[in-house]
C-alpha cells in the first residue's frame, strides 16, 4: 500500500511564517481531503506557540482541525525537545490521530523514549531522523533495533537538505527494508534541491514489493527553498500507474486560491544557491543567507559553503555564517593616506551621489540640472547610461562583475574585491559597514561611511529609491526576486542607519524615495 501524506500546512509554513490565515487553513484541509488524500499533516505543536486561528503553529492539541473524514489521518510535527510530553493528552476522536517526531542525530535515543511515550497515549507515531544520509549503517540499525522494540506506524527517511540520489535512497530503503518489522510503514520525506524528489519518490514506490510506503509531499511543491515533492504531481503519477483514485481537482483549487499567490510573494523552488547547499550537504538556510546579500558571485558563495564545518553544517547557525561571510569579505588596510587624499580631492566641491533606483531613469534631465563644474558625481555599483560620472564606488562582487571598468573612469574599491584596474583606490571594507541586520553592507550607506570619513557634510541623492512592490533598479537584471518581508527589513533598517547619518550629514534627495518619505529627519528637495 502507498499513502500519501500532504505537509502543505507544516513544511510549507517556512514560506509564510505559518501565518496561512483561517480561512485558507480549512480550505487546504477540506480540499486536501475531497482528494482522498490519506494523511494531512496540520502543523507544529510546540510549547512556546501562542494561539492564533491564522496560523499552524499550535500551543497544544485543542482546536487544530473542525472537521473529520474517517478515512483520513491527522497528524502534526514535533520537534524532539520543544513540547512537553506530560501536556500531551491522550488520542481520542477530537484530537490528531497521530503525531510525527523529528530529531537531530544526537538525540535519537532520547526522541525515541519520547515517541514511546506518546504512543501511549494512543497516538499514531512516525519516527523522523533528520539527514537520515548522515547515519552510519552501524547508527541505523541502532535506531531501527529501538523502532522495532516501539513499533510505530513508521520509520522514515528524512532527505533534509535533499541531497540524496537514488543510490542512497535505495541503499537506505534495503537497510530498513531487511530489519524492521514488516507491520512498521517506511516512510520518505524529500526536498527538491537537486530536483530529485519527484524520480526518487518514483525508485522507492517501484521498489517496494510488500511493504506499506508513505510519501511525504505538498501542493506546489510549497517548503523551505527549493520546496518539496508536489504532491498534485505525484498522485498523478499513481493514479496512472498503480490505478489509485486520488482526485486531483481538489488539489489544483489549492493552488490556483491559495499556494499560487504565496508563490508570487515569496518565491520557493530549484535555485543555484540550494543546489550548492546540497552539494556540500549544509542546512539550506546557509545558502539563503549568503543568497540574500546579492554581493557574491557563486564561485564566492561556493568558497564559503565549502568551508563550513561538519559539526556546524547540520544546523543553521546565523551568527556563524555571518561571521564566516565576514572573514571572506574581510581585508584590513589602512587606508589613512587615500583619506587624506580625497579630503583634498573633493575640497570645495558639491557631491552628488548616484544610486541605481528607477528613479535615474525617469528623472535623468532633472538630475542634469544639478551637475556644474564643482558637481564631484559617485555612482554606486553601476555605471548610469547617460549622466556622466567622476568616481565609481565599489563594494559588491557580483555587481563588480557585471560592470565595464573603464580606463576612464576612477574607481573606489573596496577591500574585499579583487579588482584589475590601474585607475583605482582601495578603501578599508570593514571599516564602512554597519551593525544593524539586512543592511550593514549596504553600497549606498557604506559609500556615506567614506563620505563622512573623508569630511563630507552635504551630499545631493538621487536614485535611493528604497524597495517598493514592482522593478526596483534601473538595470532590469538586477530586479531578483525578493520577498515583501525582506525589503521591508531591508527599507527599515537603512532608514534606521540614515537617521544617524543625519546628525552629521546634510542629505538633499533630487529624486523621491520611499526613505525620505517615511524619516522624520529627511527631506524631498524640490529644486534649488
Amino acid at each position: 500500500m502507498i499513502q500519501i501524506l500532504d505537509c502543505t500546512l507544516r513544511d510549507g509554513g517556512y514560506i509564510n511564517n505559518w501565518f496561512f490565515g483561517e480561512k485558507n487553513i480549512k480550505n487546504i484541509m477540506i480540499n486536501l481531503e475531497k482528494a482522498n488524500v490519506d494523511i494531512i499533516e496540520c502543523g507544529y505543536i510546540k510549547d512556546k506557540a501562542k494561539l492564533d486561528k491564522n496560523s499552524t503553529i499550535y500551543p497544544g492539541f485543542v482546536n487544530i482541525r473542525s472537521q473529520k473524514k474517517s478515512d483520513t489521518l491527522y497528524v502534526g510535527m514535533i520537534n524532539y525537545g520543544e513540547f512537553d510530553i506530560s501536556k500531551i493528552p491522550s488520542c481520542d476522536s477530537n484530537t490528531l490521530d497521530g503525531i510525527r517526531v523529528v530529531f537531530k542525530k544526537e538525540e535519537w535515543q532520547n526522541a525515541v523514549i519520547y515517541a514511546e511515550a506518546v504512543k501511549k497515549k494512543g497516538y499514531k507515531v512516525f519516527i523522523q531522523p533528520m539527514a537520515t544520509i548522515n547515519y552510519t549503517d552501524m547508527e541505523l540499525l541502532g535506531l531501527i533495533q529501538e523502532v522495532n522494540r516501539i513499533t510505530p506506524e513508521a520509520l522514515y527517511i528524512v532527505d533534509s537538505f535533499g541531497v540524496m540520489n537514488r543510490n542512497d535512497l535505495l541503499r537506505l530503503y534495503y537497510l530498513l527494508e531487511n530489519n524492521l518489522f514488516p507491520n512498521i510503514k517506511i516512510g520518505y520525506h524529500a526536498h527538491n534541491n537537486l530536483q530529485l524528489a519527484f524520480s526518487n519518490a518514483q525508485s522507492l514506490v517501484e521498489e517496494s514489493k510488500k511493504r506499506d510506503i508513505i510519501i511525504d509531499s505538498s501542493i506546489q511543491g510549497m517548503g523551505r527553498g527549493a520546496g518539496n515533492l508536489n504532491t498534485e504531481l505525484f498522485v498523478k503519477f499513481l493514479n496512472e500507474t498503480y490505478d489509485t483514485d486520488y482526485n486531483i481537482y481538489p488539489l489544483l483549487k489549492i493552488i490556483d486560491e491559495t499556494t499560487s499567490i504565496e508563490y508570487s510573494k515569496n518565491y520557493w523552488g530549484y535555485s543555484l544557491p540550494h543546489y550548492l547547499s546540497a552539494l556540500y550537504n549544509c542546512h539550506p538556510n546557509y545558502a539563503t543567507y549568503l543568497n540574500d546579500k546579492n554581493t557574491l558571485t557563486i564561485k564566492n558563495m561556493e568558497e564559503i559553503l565549502s568551508s563550513i564545518s561538519l559539526e556546524r553544517s547540520q544546523k543553521f547557525d546565523k551568527l556563524y555564517i555571518e561571521n564566516l561571510y565576514n572573514d571572506f569579505q574581510k581585508s584590513v588596510i589602512d587606508d589613512e593616506c587615500i583619506l587624506i587624499n580625497f579630503r583634498e580631492i573633493f575640497k570645495s566641491k558639491e557631491i552628488l551621489v548616484l544610486a541605481s533606483g528607477k528613479t535615474i531613469e525617469t528623472n535623468e534631465e532633472e538630475i542634469k540640472k544639478y551637475i556644474t563644474k564643482d558637481t564631484v558625481v559617485i555612482s554606486v555599483n553601476f555605471i548610469p547610461k547617460n549622466i556622466k560620472i567622476d568616481w565609481l564606488f565599489i563594494s559588491n562582487a557580483k555587481r563588480a562583475e557585471k560592470i565595464l571598468l573603464k580606463e576612464n573612469i576612477p574607481c573606489i574599491v573596496t577591500s574585499n574585491l579583487q579588482i584589475t584596474s590601474d585607475n583605482k583606490y582601495i578603501v578599508d571594507y570593514n571599516s564602512l559597514l554597519n551593525l544593524v541586520d539586512h543592511v550593514s553592507d549596504n553600497a549606498m550607506l557604506m559609500l556615506l561611511e567614506f563620505l563622512k570619513n573623508v569630511g563630507i557634510r552635504h551630499i545631493l541623492l538621487a536614485g535611493f529609491d528604497g524597495y517598493g512592490h514592482t522593478q526596483d533598479y534601473v538595470d532590469s537584471e538586477d530586479n531578483l526576486p525578493m520577498s515583501e518581508l525582506k525589503k521591508s527589513r531591508i527599507n527599515s533598517g537603512v532608514i534606521k542607519v540614515l537617521d544617524k547619518y543625519l546628525d552629521c550629514m546634510d542629505i538633499d534627495w533630487i529624486t523621491e524615495s520611499i526613505y525620505n518619505k517615511h524619516s522624520s529627519k529627511l527631506a524631498y528637495t524640490e529644486g534649488r
